[in-house]
């Protein structure tokens, strides 16, 4: 009595290494299971407490409390935080409140943006439960998948989802759609044959791979692995490994932060060491310390940051691409490198007849019109005889079906295609079978590679066979043109031999058409066929893929197509759609060496490099650590579970929505709802406007907050009473600010963004000529603030808080209208987008209202130390308050007049 491999010291059966490479009986054996009877339940049960469910991982559930928390985590947050627990040591109650507001504003609004967009990719993660028929005691059961184990006998019929890896057994006319995992666009043919131990996953035609369908025909397997053994499981290993980094948003937003904390410790200690030292009151310093750092932080970054970030991704999901994560917005617009798959991304992962070849002369079809056109490309009027043949053959000889509703069709791509080319030559399946109705049906086999209908005819029984052309070749006796039959002889084979090698070589995938009379139902039906004619099937690229590569080449960004599918194919597509010339060859993945120790040379070629095919996922991830390794921001699209590490390992993993399988949706940081090329492009677009006003907001903040430093730093050292308070501070840093700023940050960009290529990934938010402006309109804000108070105090003799309510005025005003100042220098006034831009005007109108009841409302004047003024000082404020703006315009033309006279 054979032992039980399950029980303790038996073979792990998930550890076969080839399980392709072995035969039927072998394998049986080794597994220690009859095909005949199946495993015994205490088998199955035994070897499920061993392996395990057969189930993949799933991404943990997301923590509530962890999302709401990871809203903290930035240095400017913690800064913040810092200044509230020093208001607090204080006992300043009211600056202490208003900060927490800030922050529980900002962590909030991060909160909701990110916790909808999870709760949207949830939607779209949805399983079915699958089942599997099973053989066990001798008796054909169904089971639940999760309970398969090695060693199982599995029962398969079209239409079935493999639930695990298998060997086959039995293959009846067996054909599967691994295009989920290997991109391989049209269905594998399988049999019970052994391949060569090495064989890639591609060329495994013995193997069943879990969540692959079956398109056609029977069989039985053997489970080989289940679970996380299986190749699916391996890729959710990838997937795991396969860590992101950091968007270049938050890096350099972090960056930034931290030279605000340096900043902010190193002016609010001088400030305040020299006032004691000075002699100054040690409380009044103190104070004063106080406000310089709560004027050295800008307050209203994170939130408008968080806002612009999340109206970026609303404005995505409009156009269809869902994001997950907020940062993932301006990533996009970084983009400099798109690594897209080719079937159902660059082409319509529909397979249509691209060329009919018959005797008599080669035909086209078009699509759209739905109608065959001749060798020149004009409309066909009238199919003659010869074409009329192969189509009749074609559509009989078939086992597809058109419904009624547009474009809704079922079966095997191929013959679907089929029957679109025959009604366009006005011919439909239903009609001719009602003419000549079917005798008897010759499945298509493996060992054949054909299929063959028997039809009674008006003349007796006819045959209609088609299938691969060598297969169909080797049964031709004659060839039928206009002028009747003649010999199918060895020049004549040649000639279609040609024919067929040229057209494979372009991408074309081949069925040859024939047939002959019959005249019994048991003659032999693969002997003395005549030759009909070639019909040639392309999945053809999307109709508007080669704009959208174009649009990409124009941003500068570099587009190169790494699919697993067949290397002509490829090649093809790539040339069609304008990503690559005619001397691109591309690399074959078996082609791609180790990519640790390349020389840089090699390294540079294959970055070089627009096509990849016959790549398998671990692959892929090298590819991205490639470009990624040269500086690159890498997104990458795929739609199967061999795409989904590369998905999580790109800067921007971008996923099909209509198609995608769940592993891919989980791995990717943007799902594309209508699965369309050009909403990449889209996406990109507004990655970068919303870049370019992240750029302009942050030069409004920080230029804001330098003169507020700049007031209280300049006004302590020389005696000054101080400027402004640092609850008055605090209440512009979130109002005169955070709206503007806001507004700033839904400015449309011009219509040459995507004519620019993109901005180098190491380039940081902020350059010397954005720190030049901030450093200059800083500089006059603060000089009029200044100027407000030496007003104050002299001519118009103001005292305490009236003076401070003079300056507070003066630079809530300035700030205000300094949004003006944020327009392209290079625009005019009233026709910059800035200008015209409804937000922008709704915030200064906002603000000043606000300003408005700060002034006059009692309990908040109050509280801000507002007092009444007198009109002259008004007039004072209102004046001052346009110095910087027209000071900054000033600047804009000399800067303008200086870059023509450049040019």
């Amino acid at each position: 009595m054979s032992r039980d491999p399950a029980q303790p010291g038996g073979a792990d059966f998930a550890a076969v290494s080839a399980p392709h490479a072995e035969s039927t009986d072998a394998l049986l054996a080794r597994l220690d299971v009859a095909r005949e009877t199946g495993l015994s339940g205490a088998q199955a049960a035994r070897r499920l407490a061993l392996h395990g469910a057969n189930a993949l991982r799933r991404r943990a559930p997301v923590n509530i409390a962890l999302l709401l928390l990871g809203q903290l985590a930035s240095p400017v947050v913690y800064l913040l935080i810092g200044a509230a627990l020093l208001a607090f040591l204080l006992g300043e109650m009211v600056e202490f409140a208003a900060i927490v507001i800030v922050l529980a504003i900002n962590t909030l609004i991060g909160f909701v943006t990110e916790l909808q967009a999870l709760r949207s990719m949830e939607a779209l993660r949805q399983l079915a439960s699958r089942s599997a028929i099973v053989r066990r005691d001798g008796r054909q059961i169904t089971v639940n998948a999760e309970a398969l184990v090695p060693g199982d006998i599995v029962i398969l019929d079209a239409g079935d989802v493999v639930a695990a890896d298998m060997r086959i057994l039995l293959a009846s006319d067996l054909s599967v759609d691994e295009s989920m995992l290997t991109g391989e666009s049209l269905p594998v043919e399988k049999s019970a044959e052994p391949v060569d131990a090495a064989a890639t996953i591609h060329e495994r035609t013995s193997m069943l791979f879990k969540g692959c369908a079956i398109s056609r025909g029977t069989g039985e397997a053997v489970v080989t692995a289940t679970g996380m053994a299986t190749e699916l499981g391996r890729i959710t290993k990838l997937v795991e490994e396969a860590e992101p980094d950091r968007s270049p948003l938050e890096r350099q937003l972090e960056q930034l932060s931290r030279n605000l904390i340096w900043l902010t410790l190193i002016v609010t200690a001088a400030v305040a060491l020299t006032g004691i030292w000075s002699g100054r009151d040690l409380l009044k310093m103190i104070e004063s310390a106080v406000a310089l750092a709560v004027a050295a932080i800008p307050e209203g970054l994170p939130i408008v940051a968080t806002l612009a970030l999340a109206r970026g991704m609303l404005r995505m999901a409009r156009r269809n691409a869902l994001l997950e994560r907020l940062s993932a917005v301006e990533t996009l617009g970084a983009t400099t490198v798109i690594l897209t798959d080719k079937t159902g991304t660059l082409t319509e992962n529909a397979m249509h007849v691209e060329r009919i070849v018959t005797p008599a002369g080669s035909y086209g079809l078009d699509r759209g019109q739905g109608r065959l056109l001749d060798d020149g490309g004009a409309p066909l009027p009238q199919p003659g005889a010869a074409l009329t043949r192969l189509l009749r053959s074609a559509a009989l000889c078939n086992n597809a079906e058109l419904s009624g509703e547009e474009g809704a069709a079922t079966g095997d791509p191929m013959e679907i295609a089929l029957l679109r080319a025959a009604q366009a030559g006005g011919m439909t399946k239903p009609a001719l079978l009602a003419d000549c109705p079917e005798r008897k049906e010759y499945a298509f086999r493996t060992s054949t590679r054909m299929m063959a209908t028997v039809h009674d005819g008006g003349k007796g029984m006819f045959a209609a066979v088609k299938g691969a052309p060598e297969a169909v070749f080797a049964a031709i006796s004659s060839v039928q043109d206009e002028d009747g039959a003649k010999p199918f002889d060895r020049e004549e084979e040649d000639r279609w031999r040609a024919q067929c090698e040229h057209m494979a070589g372009e991408g074309l995938r081949l069925l040859a058409i024939a047939g002959k009379p019959m005249a019994t139902l048991d003659e032999p039906v693969y002997e003395g066929l005549t030759l009909f004619g070639v019909a040639a099937f392309r999945d053809p690229p999307r109709s508007d893929i080669a704009a959208a590569i174009s649009e990409a080449k124009r941003a500068g960004i570099k587009v190169v197509m790494v699919t697993g599918d067949h290397p002509a194919t490829a090649r093809h597509v790539s040339r069609e759609v304008g990503l690559s010339g005619d001397g691109d060859h591309g690399i074959v993945g078996g082609e791609l060496e180790a990519f640790d120790g390349l020389a840089e040379g090699r390294r540079q070629a294959l970055r070089d490099t627009r096509i990849f095919a016959r790549v398998d996922p671990a692959q892929k991830l090298d590819l991205i650590r490639l470009h990624q390794e040269a500086g690159d921001v890498v997104a990458m699209t795929g739609d199967g579970v061999n795409d989904a590490p590369a998905l999580r390992k790109a800067d921007i993993g971008i996923a099909m929505g209509l198609r995608g399988t769940q592993v891919a949706r989980d791995a990717a940081d943007l799902v594309l709802r209508d699965d369309r090329f050009p909403t990449i492009i889209e996406a990109i677009r507004e990655g970068r406007v919303i870049f370019m006003n992240i750029r302009r907001f942050v030069v409004y903040l920080l230029s804001c907050n330098l003169s507020e430093i700049l007031v209280v730093g300049l006004a302590v050292p020389m005696g000054l009473p101080l400027p402004i308070l640092p609850l008055q501070i605090l209440f512009l840093n979130l109002v005169t600010d955070v709206f503007p700023a806001f507004a700033l940050g839904t400015i449309e960009a011009d219509d040459g963004v995507l004519d620019r290529p993109p901005r180098p990934p190491a380039e940081p938010i902020l350059a010397r000529r954005h720190w030049t402006r901030i450093v200059f309109y800083g500089v006059l804000i603060a000089l009029t603030t200044l100027a407000a108070l030496a007003i104050a105090m002299g001519p118009l003799a103001l005292t305490g808080n009236a003076v401070t309510t003079m300056t507070f005025h003066t630079l809530a005003l300035a700030q205000l209208l300094h949004v003006f100042s944020m327009r392209n220098m290079r625009d005019r006034f009233l026709k910059s987008r800035l200008t015209r831009n409804g937000w922008v005007w709704g915030a200064v109108v906002l603000c000043l209202g606000i300003l408005a009841v700060a002034q006059f409302q009692p309990h908040l004047a109050n509280m801000l130390s507002l007092v009444p003024l007198p009109a002259e000082a008004w007039a004072a404020v209102a004046a001052l308050a346009f110095v910087p703006v027209i000071a900054g315009r000033l600047f804009g033309i000399l800067f303008a007049r200086d870059t023509r006279k450049t040019a």
